[in-house]
């Protein structure tokens, strides 16, 4: 599977932006069904031979080589509760990209790549049971599937820093930005307060917004309303239930009274497959998380000073 993964994912390259998701389908125990985002992904192996050092995060299942590469293994079925899979030959390694780095991640065993269409993931109900290292559920072909937030897997391991350093500190207080209020898009109740404190410190305001189909309709409320209550800037995550960043985005460059608004796409995404969507959807800039500096130094130069601010 791991040769064709690559063939597989350009094929499915081009639906991204339209609102519909590639996922990778796979099992960690049991019956129930998980996903992954495909381009999340470089490739798909057998379970190799694992260092594990002493002292290590429980989660931790050790380190292997990678095409001369060492990273870390994560037991993806011990983060969600499951029996562990360090020691079981025949589980899989999904080596993954994102939040710029390199790490695979043990499950039992692989299914197929599926096209989701974003509508239909929705935020998991909390009486399923799945806690926060899951984020979407949909159905496949009738059976639950679970899309797993292997960022806050990744996060509980090696926690990133929040704050701005002084140095960007001081050069938000100098600029004069007007307005001094962006919209926050994330699906992730941890990232939208983790981005609401860091604009906290810029001094900047935040609108709030769970996902991008409720952030385009409040964007389009206050594009009719008070001029003074509106965004000049968007910060928005990529992968999020009902609409996503790419097709935010899109759907952003083509409305007539939207298409003026700066967009920041702020994701765990990081490899080339993104590189070309931020491109291909018209984003002013990517930032990739969690790197406060540069999401505040892109705010920076993005947001207007007041002499720039159109009349009217």
């Amino acid at each position: 599977m791991g040769g064709t993964l690559l063939e597989k994912v350009e094929q499915h390259t081009r639906l991204a932006g339209h609102n519909r998701v590639a996922m990778l389908l796979f099992r960690l125990g049991d019956e129930q069904l998980f996903g992954i985002n495909v381009f999340k992904v470089r490739e798909v192996l057998r379970r190799p031979p694992l260092e594990r050092m002493p002292g290590v995060h429980a989660l931790l299942a050790g380190s292997c080589d990678y095409r001369g590469q060492t990273v870390p293994v994560i037991d993806l079925a011990a983060a969600l509760g499951y029996a562990p899979l360090r020691e079981v030959a025949s589980a899989h390694l999904m080596v993954t990209e994102f939040n710029r780095s390199v790490q695979g991640f043990l499950v039992a065993d692989l299914q197929r790549m599926v096209q989701c269409p974003g509508e239909t993931l929705v935020a998991p109900p909390s009486n399923l049971g799945f806690g926060a290292r899951v984020n979407a559920v949909t159905r496949i072909d009738g059976a639950l599937m679970a899309v797993v937030d292997v960022e806050h897997v990744l996060a509980s391991i090696d926690a990133a820093p929040a704050e701005l350093s002084m140095q960007m500190q001081r050069a938000a207080d100098t600029r004069t930005l007007s307005p001094r209020r962006v919209m926050v898009v994330d699906d992730s109740l941890i990232a939208r307060r983790r981005l609401v404190g860091l604009f906290k410190q810029m001094n900047i305001e935040c609108v709030v917004a769970t996902d991008g189909r409720e952030a385009l309709e409040r964007l389009q409320e206050l594009a009719a309303g008070d001029p003074v209550d509106g965004v000049r800037l968007v910060v928005s995550d990529i992968e999020m239930p009902r609409l996503d960043g790419y097709a935010l985005t899109r759907a952003i460059r083509e409305t007539p009274g939207l298409r003026q608004l700066k967009v920041v796409l702020h994701s765990s995404l990081s490899g080339i497959f993104n590189e070309a969507m931020v491109k291909e959807v018209k984003a002013d800039r990517f930032v990739a998380k969690y790197q406060p500096d540069l999401l505040a130094q892109a705010v920076l130069e993005l947001l207007p000073e007041p002499a720039e601010v159109p009349a009217g």
